[in-house]
């Protein structure tokens, strides 16, 4: 129901305030899919949407600028997302480096995104701690451009460029959208360039830049507040008039509207990518915007083509051998879609053979038709999409702004639904051929350094700048006016009285007297209902010499059962807006499902032939096992992947399962036969110690009685081999992996603690000691490494354990050119706080951050469940999180000192490995009197 009123709010207001007008108030009528809330304008133009949800003590805060790489200039990309890390780098009355603090100490978390048609920042905090973040939005709105210097902005600058390269750069087919894109539309169309720019483009800008920026787009007139969770709506919009109110109005910014690209031809192109190990074809046909009456047929017709293991591209490369990945998607923007198709063919295969089995599918799509099926499918799924989208603030948040943002209308959510249910079998054909069939597209073969002859085509295409005549962007005359506030904004505002926190209450039982320990909570916040189970196995179980035995199993468990083929197993899930995923852990096998409360019996029947009649036919595992091989291959050339690798064989010992992959090494995969398959689910798949989590809408007694069909399962007694112990540091020198041409280093520091995981003993204090140090966005690692030195795109550092190790690690991807100053500034910060300690500034801080951030557990389904996990897993007291504040509260300065004395470790005692570039690193290191130890990409010595 919606109510429209353009008279003020009839509540008295401060003269000191703009008045706001209520235009809008939408409400919750009978079940309808919708996000109850109320739209108010101020008078410069700001658009607010207040959502009122008091299920948990959090608020979640929005600020959407309807400006993105769409509003850049050409030969200055990137300009929009390098401007959304100058909005974090503090303005008149918050200072350098504060705003991250400021909410993390609140115990929020918070973010800002860019795309081609928007960015928004935004938080999640407790709610007491709303006017503080209002405060904090609208000085960067309103007065920031004072704050700016030209050490921030170089800064900043060098870092969006370690984020280019940590990526896109330095990944496999890291480079193919920016390719496609520029080949796909004309030079200048704001879409021809990928939101994080052009290196050459951002060494282009300057501050002036900037500020023309700031001044030009950000402009209240131009942005919509989005505030949802536990508000009083009066009181939000008080503060909302306070803070906001005195920003003058922008300049007027319009609507921008462009044809589709039109492509004469089919136009090949190709590029050879730095890490790729496989080629890969990417076609790109140009389709039609956002919200337009095309785009849900669109998405249809993408399922049908190339999602799942029904579709087309699956049948005919996939499951027939000839390709590692092949799928479809359609995407858009505001101005523009494109409807993308990839496939990535297993060595030995020609892209213009992957070509032709393309078209030969759409000729089988045009035969084949749209079925009844295709459609109830494709409803179901997005029905549950949109139902699950609802679950968190931030999620209903989010889809208010966006809608408000792209349509002019936040109450979008049920026409969304309407949009998606009324698709019918003659729009998908009509799509079809009115966007694809007979229609031309870019083809960008991606090629590999050992194969650049495999081209579909020979290349034909060519950017041309000829004629083109850059638009007036309004940057001329623009003035930076400060609003004029009759209250102190250098004043922080105060937490409002403190939340109260209570952690879900939870039930404990036993399935049917068996050894099935059940755990849950119920949740009516949304109808779905999550399930966890934990069945005892995993990574653990496999011989040495045929690591990665549980993982392919688990692949395994997903292909056909004795009744279903994995495609009809997968259509009737879809059908039901469900999803069952199987994977495997060190010691476990993880079994997920997740359904819509009326199709839940539906799906409990799936789960019960999933577990207990797998098929193990023949070809999925050969299928599977050699998906397996070639992903190992293209994983060995993604640095950051090597470096986790390499990281944890050195760490615990290569002897040791908790030091390999889960995935296994190719040689030891090749050693595995279907026969491992089929005895692994005889002798190491059982109920005995299942653990299973239940949180949503279903009572104790109601799941029970749905799940009796656990206790079929075999019951075998599973026992670990004992794991060697960790390897131990006897002197200080660094493991090098070599990867040519690396444009950045990647960094893994850190030993063995043995460590174990606790609640409440030395591991929790221990990470409470580790927060400032590298457990934090504002961390001495980060702030150091990031916001000073503007080396990596994050740096961070912390402990982790379970049941049978622990260890202390840093990570961060670092600029190559910074490698050896970095490698000596981390060591150097570690043992300064290892000598130095805590200070009590920053032992408040992480008090603060902890206790308050609590507030943020136990929102979502999945945090739920897997906080009740936890609970199971170690067996933990109910009350253990009062334990931890207490805890918390009571540390002292000495007693965290201690653990940074017991359990921070020495740099000779320091596992230190580096990935990157030998040949332009490798004597620099040397010079800093580092011993290189070069290993190879597994991790053993060379």
């Amino acid at each position: 129901m919606i109510v429209c009123c353009f008279a003020a709010l009839g509540i008295p207001q401060s003269k000191l305030f703009a008045q706001a007008k209520l235009v809008e108030k939408v409400s919750q009528k009978g079940e309808e899919v919708i996000i109850p809330y109320e739209k108010y304008v101020l008078p410069n133009g700001l658009t607010v949407l207040i959502h009122e949800d008091h299920s948990d003590p959090i608020v979640h805060v929005d600020v959407t600028y309807h400006v993105g790489s769409a509003r850049e200039e050409i030969n200055k990309s990137g300009f929009a997302h390098f401007f959304e890390h100058m909005m974090f780098q503090g303005s008149d009355n918050v200072g350098d480096e504060q705003h991250f603090k400021i909410i993390t100490e609140a115990g929020g978390t918070l973010n800002g995104t860019t795309n081609r048609d928007r960015t928004n920042y935004f938080e999640t905090v407790p709610a007491n701690q709303l006017e503080k973040m209002l405060w904090l939005e609208s000085d960067r709105m309103g007065f920031l451009l004072d704050a700016v210097t030209q050490e921030k902005f170089e800064v900043q600058r060098a870092t969006v460029k370690n984020e280019r390269g940590q990526r896109y750069d330095n990944q496999p087919y890291g480079l193919v959208r920016e390719f496609a894109a520029k080949n796909l539309y004309s030079y200048g169309h704001p879409y021809s360039w990928l939101t994080i720019g052009y290196i050459e483009d951002l060494n282009r800008v300057n501050v002036q830049d900037l500020k023309n920026f700031f001044l030009r787009w950000y402009g209240p007139n131009n942005a919509v507040l989005t505030i949802g969770g536990d508000v009083n709506p009066k009181q939000a919009l008080k503060w909302v008039e306070q803070y906001f109110g005195s920003i003058p109005k922008g300049p007027e910014v319009k609507t921008v509207t462009m044809p589709a690209p039109v492509l004469e031809k089919d136009r090949y192109v190709s590029f050879t990518d730095n890490y790729a190990k496989l080629p890969m074809l990417q076609v790109i046909f140009p389709t039609t915007p956002q919200f337009s009456k095309d785009e849900p047929a669109l998405d249809c017709l993408s399922e049908i083509i190339g999602q799942g293991k029904n579709s087309l591209l699956y049948k005919n490369l996939v499951k027939a051998n000839k390709a590692v990945n092949a799928y479809s998607y359609n995407s858009t923007s505001e101005l523009a879609g494109e409807f993308t198709i990839a496939i990535t063919p297993y060595p030995g295969q020609k892209l213009s053979d992957m070509e032709n089995i393309m078209r030969e599918s759409f000729n089988e799509f045009e035969e084949r038709g749209v079925t009844d099926k295709d459609i109830e499918t494709f409803r179901g799924k997005n029905e549950a999409q949109i139902v699950y989208q609802l679950e968190s603030v931030a999620g209903k948040v989010g889809q208010l702004a966006a809608f408000y943002t792209y349509t002019g209308n936040a109450n979008y959510t049920g026409t969304e639904l309407k949009r998606y249910e009324s698709v019918t079998k003659e729009d998908v054909m009509r799509v079809y051929n009115q966007y694809i069939k007979g229609k031309h597209a870019v083809i960008v073969s991606v090629l590999t350094k050992t194969d650049e002859d495999n081209k579909a085509a020979t290349d034909n295409y060519k950017v041309e700048n000829n004629n083109y005549s850059a638009p007036d962007y309004g940057y001329d005359k623009l003035t930076y006016n400060k609003g004029k506030d009759k209250f102190d904004r250098s004043k922080t505002p105060k937490a409002q009285q403190a939340v109260i926190v209570k952690a879900p209450l939870y039930w404990e039982s036993k399935l049917a007297g068996e050894n099935i320990k059940m755990i849950g909570t119920e949740s009516n916040e949304i109808p779905v209902v999550n399930i966890l189970i934990n069945l005892k196995g995993g990574k653990f179980l496999d011989a040495p010499e045929k690591t990665g035995t549980a993982a392919l199993f688990a692949a395994m468990m997903n292909e056909d059962t004795r009744n279903y083929s994995s495609e009809a197993f997968e259509l009737a899930l879809k059908k039901l807006g469900s999803s069952i995923n199987i994977s495997v852990g060190n010691d476990d096998i993880k079994v997920m499902l997740r359904s819509l409360d009326k199709n839940l019996d539906a799906a409990l029947s799936l789960l019960k032939e999933r577990l207990l009649a797998p098929a193990f036919h023949e070809d999925d595992f050969e299928r599977n096992k050699k998906r397996t091989i070639e992903n190992i291959k293209n994983s060995a050339n993604i640095p950051a992947n090597v470096a986790s690798i390499v990281y944890n064989s050195l760490l615990m010992g290569a002897d040791n399962p908790i030091g390999k992959p889960v995935n296994g090494f190719e040689k030891t995969v090749n050693n595995i036969e279907l026969s491992d398959i089929q005895e692994y689910y005889q002798n190491s798949f059982s109920k005995n110690d299942m653990e299973v989590v239940v949180v949503g809408s279903i009572s104790e007694k109601e799941i029970k009685s749905k799940l009796g069909f656990l206790t079929e399962l075999p019951d075998n007694k599973i026992q670990f081999p004992e794991l060697p112990a960790a390897p131990i540091v006897t002197k200080e020198q660094v493991y090098f992996v070599d990867i040519p041409g690396a444009a950045q280093s990647e960094f893994r520091i850190g030993y063995a603690s043995n460590l174990k995981y606790d609640a409440t003993g030395d591991f929790y204090k221990s990470g409470i000691m580790n927060y400032p140090l590298g457990g934090a966005f504002n961390s001495r690692l980060n702030l150091y490494l990031r916001e000073e030195k503007g080396w990596t795109y994050g740096a961070r550092s912390g402990f982790s354990g379970d049941q049978y190790s622990g260890s202390y690690s840093f990570s961060a991807g670092i600029k190559a050119s910074a490698t050896d100053s970095a490698l000596s500034d981390i060591l150097r910060i570690l043992n300064d706080y290892k000598t130095n300690g805590i200070s009590a500034e920053e032992l408040a801080f992480t008090k603060n951050s902890l206790t308050q951030s609590e507030a943020r557990n136990y929102e979502t389904g999945f945090q739920k469940a897997g906080f009740l996990n936890k609970i199971q897993t170690y067996n933990l007291d109910k009350n253990f999180t009062e334990k931890q504040n207490e805890i918390l509260n009571k540390m002292t300065i000495q007693e965290t000192n201690s653990f940074v004395k017991k359990y921070l470790p020495s740099q000779n005692k320091l596992v230190v490995l580096i990935v990157g570039d030998k040949a332009t690193l490798a004597d620099k290191i040397k010079e800093k009197g580092f011993e290189i130890v070069e290993v190879d990409k597994e991790g053993n010595l060379m």
